[in-house]
């Protein structure tokens, strides 16, 4: 066989397997639903795995989800080592030191401070009494970070979301920090004089995915994809599902 007919053989062959490869996705191990169903180290439902499935049948690709710390994520980005990250914010990443695009925003995160039913009138986070606040360990939180800082509050982590809405609940402390989507996820089927309180809005964060830009990733059509999934109202729905 000549040897330009062979080469021409094995790129197309690895074409082939690029176009047929599964799409790499990266799932944090501390998200909670109503964004994330984990269990046994596997992102098994909830709003991001409803998108990441909903992209994959766009694309016509199998998604393999890889569920990390937080503290791994970026340095499997750094690696190649995940093809897409989703619910995150270009706020929240450092340099990469790779090539990545980003799609349009897909949801937006709205930190609270919320409080249990009998401390539930709204506050100025600012003007907290000396306290600890119940947190997520390795999430950051711009809002109150100058008071975390000074040390005037003090943050009482847990692994995820949920516990921390667990422990305020259980009078752990007297506030924490939550996203509005899982606060409303605990809440639910909750007497209202059980429910959790929002009593200040932190701040608002438009999230969306981040995508490796290489050859053998079709870097454009993931992007395009996402979009065709927002502009159609398929997210929309798939938020609504869980409200």
């Amino acid at each position: 066989m000549r040897p330009t007919l062979l080469l021409l053989l094995l790129i197309t062959s690895a074409l082939a397997r690029a176009e047929t490869a599964p799409l790499r996705f990266s799932a944090v191990d501390s998200w909670a639903m109503p964004v994330a169903q984990i269990e046994s180290n596997e992102l098994t439902g909830g709003i991001i795995f409803d998108i990441i499935q909903g992209l994959a049948r766009q694309l016509g690709r199998e998604a393999q989800i890889n569920v990390l710390p937080r503290t791994r994520v970026q340095l499997a980005l750094e690696h190649g080592d995940v093809d897409v990250r989703c619910y995150v914010s270009p706020n929240w990443m450092g340099d990469l030191g790779v090539n990545y695009l980003w799609s349009e925003p897909i949801l937006v995160q709205r930190d609270l401070l919320v409080s249990a039913p009998d401390n539930a009138a709204p506050v100025d986070p600012q003007r907290l009494p000396t306290q600890s606040v119940g947190t997520v360990l390795g999430y950051s939180y711009p809002g109150l970070q100058e008071r975390f800082d000074d040390g005037t509050l003090q943050r009482d982590e847990a692994r995820n979301q949920g516990l921390v809405l667990q422990k305020l609940g259980a009078g752990r402390y007297r506030y924490a920090v939550s996203s509005e989507l899982a606060l409303k996820w605990f809440n639910r089927g909750m007497p209202a004089s059980e429910r959790l309180a929002a009593v200040a809005v932190l701040e608002e964060e438009p999230v969306a995915c981040l995508v490796r830009n290489a050859p053998e990733i079709p870097a454009n059509e993931i992007v395009r994809a996402l979009a065709r999934m927002r502009t159609s109202g398929e997210i929309e729905r798939i938020v609504s599902r869980y409200r």
